[in-house]
């Protein structure tokens, strides 16, 4: 009764390229974290040449723990740089570039950005509230709670969808800045594309396993009204 070999049909292939997307970054990042800058930039030297190229003038640079696990906070106005990404190499400065990407995003009034900020609160209460209200429902036989489980997957999708194009347009606006201030070079600037394409597929790889997610338990759904 608790297990439906259905699922394995959804859960697998977003499974599969959630894994290879995690491959493809690492793998990528490895690669060009050993290839220096002709400039010999560090990730907080590159970060101060895009903001003073960019005007961000009131954006902090703060170092974090962790690989990989660089981010921006917009309440902050703060990039906050793992030790992955502090080194003079190709693949860092592109990090460090995307970063501020959302810090020009956030200052330009950016819609897909202030949109996905808007809806974070709702969907952290529904990722936890949703399951146990459609299984809620599916074991109760209780359609309408499970639409409401539901909807609450759908929020969590939504999220994955809108910050494809917030992560795109990041890494668009950290390419055009790495190579109209001069900080990367030729064969730089492709193995900086090379980085942030990689790690687009993880968004991409997210969206898509939050999507399956939702069909997975819409086949559910479709299952209790057809006993109904």
């Amino acid at each position: 009764m608790y297990f439906n070999s259905g699922y394995f049909l959804f859960a697998i292939p977003g499974l599969l390229l959630a894994m290879w997307a995690q491959w493809l970054v690492k793998s990528t990042f490895s690669k060009y974290a050993q290839v220096p800058t002709s400039r010999g930039v560090n990730g907080i030297t590159a970060a101060n040449w895009i903001m003073q190229h960019t005007g961000l003038n009131n954006i902090g640079v703060n170092n974090i723990a962790g690989q990989l696990t660089d981010n921006y906070d917009p309440r902050a106005k703060v990039i906050n740089l793992s030790q992955s990404s502090v080194q003079d190499s190709v693949a860092s400065v592109a990090v460090v570039a995307h970063e501020l990407g959302h810090a020009e995003q956030d200052a330009q009034g950016y819609f897909p950005l202030r949109l996905r900020g808007a809806i974070v609160p709702a969907v952290q209460v529904s990722s936890w509230v949703g399951p146990l209200l459609f299984m809620a429902g599916y074991f109760l036989q209780s359609t309408g709670l499970a639409q409401i489980g539901l909807l609450a997957f759908i929020a969590g999708a939504f999220f994955a969808v809108v910050t494809l194009p917030v992560e795109l347009d990041a890494s668009n606006r950290a390419m055009r800045n790495l190579e109209s201030s001069g900080l990367l070079v030729g064969d730089e600037l492709k193995g900086a594309r090379k980085v942030l394409n990689a790690a687009a597929m993880t968004y991409v790889a997210a969206a898509a396993q939050s999507i399956l997610t939702v069909l997975y338990y819409v086949s559910l759904l479709t299952g209790m009204r057809r006993r109904d």
